[in-house]
């Protein structure tokens, strides 16, 4: 048994996301939050062969997921992470529901949905990432995002582990994104210490940082001025 599980370890750590990108454009969902009226029924994976396995296979593939008729991809580009630290890239994305709205969802190179956070609950009700890493030096990952940012404004924060997303944190007053902007402001700084999601107050007055200091904590970090102040808190 116990060489059996191994081997199946040894399998699943041969194939790797190396690109994706959403494909089938669609209008069947008219929420318009990212400025049109345009999401995507589909995501593409390029898949590379790496590991032991290389030499018995393919050295590339192509996995396309295809979503139902009442589901979209409603994201400006799929975001790839090792949130299990296997070393072969996850993917993480923000599929909606056209009666219960957006979740968080994360793929594998085989294109099986292997988590997810349940929908906000409403139509036309959206999620922006703000990033993925180990947030808080515990050896997992975690997954911020603002649920909301135009309405309930709330940081969220998630820990994948053992296959599962646990929601271990929620800051209140928070956002990164304005009805009709075509991009998500603000995103993850890490220098090497501790990272630090860079987030707006919720009336874009103030830049924040939110960082694991013995808990989750807001630093002041100036005036927001523009979504360049956004940009210059996040380099290093």
């Amino acid at each position: 048994m116990i060489g059996w599980l191994t081997l199946l370890a040894s399998a699943a750590l041969a194939d790797t996301i190396t690109h994706a990108r959403f494909t089938e454009p669609t209008t069947r969902y008219a929420h318009g939050v990212l400025g049109d009226d345009i999401e995507y029924g589909a995501l593409q994976l390029s898949i590379t062969k790496t590991g032991q396995n290389s030499q018995s296979s393919a050295g590339q593939s192509i996995v396309t997921i295809r979503l139902p008729q009442n589901r979209v991809f409603e994201d400006l580009a799929p975001r790839l992470v090792d949130v299990d630290l296997d070393g072969a890239n996850e993917v993480i994305v923000v599929e909606s529901n056209t009666r219960t709205g957006a979740q968080l969802a994360i793929y594998d190179a085989s294109g099986t949905k292997i988590a997810a956070t349940p929908h906000i609950g409403t139509r036309f009700r959206w999620l922006a990432p703000v990033g993925a890493s180990d947030l808080d030096r515990d050896g997992r990952v975690e997954i911020a995002y603002v649920d909301r940012p135009h309405l309930a404004k709330t940081l969220r924060i998630w820990r994948f582990d053992h296959g599962r997303l646990t929601a271990i944190a929620s800051l209140p007053n928070l956002t990164n994104h304005r009805i009709g902007e075509d991009f998500i402001s603000g995103g993850l700084r890490d220098c090497g210490d501790m990272p630090q999601l860079i987030l707006a107050s919720g009336d874009w007055s103030r830049i924040l940082g939110v960082s694991y200091q013995s808990g989750w904590t807001k630093t002041d970090l100036g005036p927001f001025d523009g979504p360049s102040s956004l940009n210059r808190a996040l380099a290093c």
